[in-house]
């Protein structure tokens, strides 16, 4: 029973959302990557990216601004683990303002047909509440990316 509890509380909660999107995974990888095409679909809803920039090697690292329609500012950056150019990308992924609460995002882009299945799994998150929240807001952001290539 307690090695059940502490097994519990050292698994960190983790979402995984796929998406089929009508474009080769080349083009899909470039809008995941490219700072102008980040800008253009990071963020749900009327949220705004403002700012996007990608050191695309392993050992590179990423930063994204955002705003919200109320003025909200949010700043996400890490450090990219492992890139394969149009099939895999590892980061790490922390806000600017809760630092500490570092997870790990694993994109997967896989052809399927004339299209690409999108498989993100965002990890090891703090707790539920941050699981659920990044569930909204990349579920808002790729239907934005959905629209792109609709």
């Amino acid at each position: 029973m307690a090695i059940q509890a502490a097994l519990r509380s050292s698994i960190k909660p983790s979402l995984t959302i796929r998406r089929r999107l009508k474009a080769p995974p080349a083009k899909v990888f470039a809008a995941w990557t490219e700072p102008e095409k980040v800008k253009s679909w990071f963020g749900p809803g009327k949220v705004t990216c403002t700012q996007a920039e990608f050191d695309l090697r392993v050992g590179g690292h990423y930063r994204i601004i955002a705003v919200s329609p109320d003025g909200e500012r949010h700043e996400v950056g890490g450090v990219l683990r492992e890139i394969i150019r149009n099939e895999r990308l590892v980061y790490t992924w922390a806000w600017h303002s809760t630092p500490e609460r570092e997870s790990l995002v694993t994109v997967e882009f896989k052809a399927d047909g004339d299209g690409t299945l999108l498989t993100l799994t965002h990890a090891q998150f703090f707790d539920e509440t941050a699981r659920d929240r990044h569930r909204h807001g990349w579920n808002g952001a790729l239907d934005k990316l959905e629209k792109m290539f609709a």
